[in-house]
């Protein structure tokens, strides 16, 4: 298994982004979003702009995807976690065997500062979480305007 970390001083070449997209896209199944959020919470991690940044960690296995984490900056350190994991998927065939957990191991080891995420109560990766040490602090609440 071989990780890789991307950064805003370390981008992917842009059609291994556009296969982050895709791989994304399918492996979130249904806990996922639309291809064009995927992509911009990818360009975010990866802007060297002002305000914005994070990271994006790949896992291949005989040079096929089988796994990405994105996360990015807040920008609210302090008062909010640093940090937002926007997505994690793990191809179909490869979960129950640590790769998960290895993924955010290195999430953890990479992250500067507090992480958050946002997770349905339904999603088997909550039990992941809360091993490695997150907790339910609050209930997320939203308003989407009509």
């Amino acid at each position: 298994m071989v990780l890789e970390s991307f950064t805003p001083g370390l981008l992917p070449k842009p059609e291994t982004a556009d296969e982050f997209v895709s791989f994304l896209s399918t492996h979130l199944e249904q806990y996922g979003d639309p291809p064009d959020h995927i992509r911009m919470a990818i360009d975010y991690a990866l802007s060297d702009e002002v305000g914005k940044g994070g990271f994006v960690i790949s896992a291949r296995e005989n040079g096929h995807l089988v796994g990405v984490v994105v996360v990015n900056k807040t920008g609210m350190e302090g008062y909010i976690p640093e940090n937002i994991l926007v997505y994690i998927a793990v191809r179909a065939d490869t979960r129950g065997k640590g790769l998960g957990k290895m993924l955010m191991q290195k999430v953890l080891d990479t992250a500067e500062g507090a992480i958050a995420l946002h997770v349905e109560p339904e999603n088997p990766a909550a039990v992941l979480y809360r091993k490695l040490g997150f907790t339910s602090k609050y209930l997320e609440m939203r308003y989407s305007p009509q």
